[in-house]
């Protein structure tokens, strides 16, 4: 057997640890216990389900940015607050209905995990809910509360952009690191 191979069936092992550690987490959470028992068990689930249910490979950058992950799960936080914030004013306000609209947004990265970690971004913060995806054009349909003119509009797609650049940051591949700064060099 070359060393070809072998190199080939590590690099697809180590790109796919995170998601065989994952399944195993959320096995012991859903025990509810963080012991031996269930860290053998989720070890053997984990690689049941990854062996019966036979998925494409998902294939992460190999890259993690710590300082921009960080910086991602900052602002993410602040970001859940203030729009939990944001919605409750709205909703308890009983003077003025909050405008909706659903809002296309174009993304620049063409690459599905991206697509799913925005997607996923844009629907845990109050205010905002992804209701259908447009993948071969690169398009997050998403429903919005607070809309109310040109101004709002702009401000949530731009919104949406935003975490598309702090997720490529974070953890995207070294093309589309270099993609996203040809686009800021040109705006």
């Amino acid at each position: 057997m070359s060393a070809e191979p072998r190199r080939t069936f590590w690099q697809s092992l180590w790109r796919q640890l995170p998601f065989f550690v994952w399944l195993i987490v959320v096995w012991m959470l859903l025990w509810g216990e963080f012991s031996a028992f269930s860290l053998v068990s989720g070890i053997v689930v984990a690689f049941v389900v990854t062996r019966i249910f036979l998925l494409p490979p998902v294939e992460l950058s190999g890259r993690v940015n710590v300082w921009y992950l960080a910086v991602l799960a900052v602002t993410f936080s602040v970001a859940v607050v203030a729009g939990s914030l944001h919605v409750t004013l709205q909703v308890l306000n009983p003077r003025r209905y909050p405008g909706t609209a659903i809002v296309g947004v174009q993304l620049e990265t063409d690459d599905d995990l991206i697509m799913t970690h925005v997607g996923v971004t844009a629907s845990l913060i109050p205010g905002s809910l992804v209701v259908q995806t447009d993948r071969a054009n690169r398009i997050l349909y998403l429903h919005v509360l607070g809309i109310d003119d040109d101004e709002s509009l702009r401000k949530a797609k731009a919104d949406v952009r935003k975490w598309e650049r702090r997720i490529v940051r974070a953890v995207g591949s070294r093309d589309q690191m270099d993609a996203l700064r040809r686009t800021e060099a040109k705006a």
